[in-house]
């Protein structure tokens, strides 16, 4: 028989506000209402808005960064059902294809104000910032970061089902204990459940009030379903293990990425996007026990940037700050200074440092833990690809500081 086109679950409309959408939603919670059912061993095509839900402009400005409303943020589509899905089953998510929308070629990167969501070095970068990204095929380039131009591995940031009752309560009391131990500290730590702007798809307002009140927010990723993982090699060919925890799974879908670094280190890191995702869901009867699985696990597929043997420069980190402090075995304090020692470096070419900042976050750099025994550094590592640029950056090559413009500030 003749294949037959592939059905599109969800189709998103652009114009309007992601809020009002019925099979869009931003709260993890089991009471949410599916959107659709899909047939187990089903192919289809999902579409989804960019994870802001279009708060973010093509523009050379980034006030909208400064001022996005991150209680409005991760609209994700669905949720689904995935018939025959049962709580203990293992919903297999194997990703064919992934593609920005055709009517909008264009992504961002974004550094959020330490005050509202912050980023992996926004006490020294605290300023907001962004780059906008035109998609050429499978390449990009930013007029905001001249001088560069790769292919994107394009992923989505979030994918999983909802959680049950239990695991829910099991989230919120251990995320309310850690924001009661940080209580001393001066920036946030997790993200407690927040009515506002709370959006639940075709749930009434019954619903609504209960997932303002308990829903969890999809801005961290969590061990018993994923989510926010932000895993740049989730993409085409990737197959992805995912527990179910309730009946019918209710998988939801979000957060498309054009490319990403590893780290997403300035938190709108990776270059945002609106796109349509094509998946094939099949479920695994009894999984979770069969495969001995707590947490989901994936098989990344073979499509990734290839850069030659050489072809990166590899800059390392240890967990010792910029002020000369120690510490011990810390894999955080290392990266950042790992990023460090690339912006160091790259400054040389006339970018400044938030343009390098950006690019680090969305280029496919490779993040490493090279070492954690070897008391007291922890040392980690990041591979930059030279190719990525238009000009060599080599050690040794002759450097030439040239004008490089600017990327776009809040006014």
């Amino acid at each position: 028989m003749p294949k037959q086109a592939l059905r599109t679950a969800v189709k998103v409309d652009l114009e309007k506000d992601a809020g009002t959408l019925p099979y869009l939603h931003n709260r993890w919670h089991p009471d949410i209402p599916a959107c659709d059912t899909i047939k187990n061993g089903e192919t289809v095509k999902i579409e989804c808005v960019d994870w802001t839900g279009g708060q973010i402009k093509n523009d050379d400005s980034a006030n909208d960064i400064r001022d996005v409303d991150l209680t409005r943020v991760h609209y994700l589509t669905g949720p689904f059902e995935i018939e025959t899905a049962e709580p203990g089953d293992i919903l297999l998510v194997d990703i064919q294809d992934v593609q920005p929308m055709q009517d909008q070629p264009w992504g961002f990167t974004g550094i959020f104000a330490k005050k509202n969501g912050g980023g992996f070095l926004d006490v020294t970068y605290p300023e907001p910032a962004k780059a906008i990204w035109d998609f050429e095929g499978i390449n990009c380039s930013s007029r905001h970061i001249p001088g560069v131009k790769f292919a994107g591995l394009i992923h989505p940031g979030i994918l999983g089902c909802a959680p049950s009752h239990e695991v829910l309560k099991t989230w919120n009391e251990r995320e309310a204990q850690l924001i009661s131990e940080c209580s001393h500290m001066d920036r946030d730590v997790a993200m407690p459940p927040e009515p506002q702007s709370v959006h639940v798809g075709t749930g009434g307002d019954d619903i609504k009030e209960k997932v303002g009140k308990e829903g969890a927010r999809t801005i961290p990723g969590r061990p018993e379903h994923g989510g926010n993982c932000d895993i740049k090699n989730l993409s085409r060919g990737s197959k992805v293990y995912l527990p179910v925890h309730v009946k019918g799974a209710k998988f939801s879908v979000g957060d498309l990425h054009f490319s990403q670094g590893d780290g997403e280190i300035s938190f709108c890191g990776a270059i945002e996007m609106a796109g349509v995702i094509t998946i094939n869901f099949s479920v695994i009867k009894n999984g979770m026990k069969d495969l001995g699985l707590k947490s989901p696990i994936y098989i990344p597929g073979p499509v990734e940037p290839q850069f030659g043997p050489g072809r990166y420069i590899f800059f390392e980190g240890f967990s010792v700050d910029e002020d000369g402090k120690q510490y011990h075995l810390d894999a955080t304090v290392a990266y950042r200074q790992t990023c460090f020692r690339v912006i160091e470096y790259l400054r040389r070419y006339g970018y400044n440092d938030y343009q390098i900042y950006l690019l680090l976050s969305c280029a496919p750099v490779q993040g490493h833990l090279a070492g954690i025994v070897d008391i007291p550094n922890a040392c980690t590592t990041m591979g930059v690809p030279m190719d990525i640029f238009d000009f060599d950056i080599s050690p040794g090559a002759k450097v030439e500081k040239k004008d490089m413009g600017q990327c776009a500030f809040a006014s």
